[in-house]
């Protein structure tokens, strides 16, 4: 997913500059394909850190109840500042 981003920004520069020299047209349309495509890679770049998450976490052992909170235990109450 990270390679995906960052050839989504390579990519976004080169539909900028292929819209901008061979299409003729003005450069608002370039700039508009060229933002359209770089939309692209923070989506690319935060699936790769959800995948991440969900890859440490199976690594761990934990299964889906303990990933998100639902194990039917009261969790712990800590008071601010004592630790206890």
């Amino acid at each position: 997913m990270y390679l995906a981003g960052i050839g989504s920004v390579g990519l976004a520069l080169a539909s900028w500059m292929m819209s901008k020299n061979y299409e003729g047209a003005d450069l608002d349309r370039a700039d508009r394909w060229g933002i359209f495509i770089g939309e692209w890679a923070p989506t690319f770049f935060a699936m790769g850190v959800a995948l991440r998450i969900e890859e440490t976490h199976r690594e761990l052992g934990e299964g889906p109840e303990e990933m998100y909170g639902q194990t039917g235990r009261q969790p712990e109450r800590v008071h601010a500042g004592t630790g206890m």
